[in-house]
Formats: C-alpha cells, structure tokens, sequence
C-alpha cells in the first residue's frame, strides 16, 4: 500500500483546525463547514488534541451539556496518536481499527500536514482494488 502523503497529495485541503478554548458549538461548525468529521485541536504551532462528532455526541449531547457553554479543551482527546508522511496507509488501517479511531493527525517535522481518516483509507483501497479488476479483465479479454 502507498504512504500517507500520496493520499493527501490528491484532495490538497487545508488543515481544518480549532483552539482549546474555542467552543464546543464553533468547532461543530467549522466541522459542518469543511464538511469533515474531526479536527486538529491547536495551540499555536502545536498539536495539543482531536476533537471529533464522537466527542460531541458522548461528551457533550448524550450529558446534557451545552456546545455554547462548553469549551474545545474539555472534550478533546489529548493523547492524539499520529502518522508521518511516510507511514504506510496499511499501517494506519491497523492502527485505527486496533485503537477504535476514525481519523489520523499527520505529522511532518513536528508540523501537522494533514488528517486521514478511514474514509481516505477505504477509498484508496476501493480505487487500486478496482484498478487490479480492470487489469485482470483486459488481461483475460486480450
């Protein structure tokens, strides 16, 4: 399987990002916005936290909380596992399916480039599997 970064290289999106003292409810829009399903939480240059429609749902909706009164920081996951470039999108597979996650910071030099998420994953595989189809087909009809 390809390295992270060629699966970046194809959608070119900015890195969608919130601060840990931005409310629950701009996060839900700015998600809403880039129509994505987590964001990088940072504070300056650094990565300090995920926070994701999960978050919200088990740490804000399902408490009877409010998005308006409750800040980023307080739901947001902190001990954020990442990927380099260069990390395998087997390997990120794995990872997600092992730790019960969605979405993957990549990180480049202490920089976060990027976020995969198991949807890039499984499109990526449906394309080169789809791929392997079509060169078996033309094989067998030549």
């Amino acid at each position: 399987m390809k390295p992270v970064s060629v699966l970046l290289a194809k959608r070119a999106l900015p890195v969608c990002s919130v601060k840990p003292e931005d409310t629950v409810f701009h996060a839900l829009q700015v998600l809403a916005q880039h129509e994505v399903g987590a964001l990088v939480v940072m504070q300056g240059d650094q990565l300090v936290g995920v926070i994701s429609e999960r978050d919200y749902t088990r740490k804000v909706a399902l408490q009877n909380k409010s998005s308006k009164d409750t800040l980023v920081s307080d739901i947001m996951t902190r001990n954020v596992l990442v990927v380099t470039p260069q990390t395998g999108t087997r390997v990120c597979m794995q990872t997600m399916r092992e730790k019960r996650i969605r979405h993957l910071p990549v990180v480049d030099a202490g920089k976060v480039t990027g976020m995969i998420s198991i949807r890039d994953i499984m499109d990526d595989l449906l394309e080169e599997h789809e791929q392997t189809i079509a060169q078996l087909e033309s094989y067998i009809t030549s």
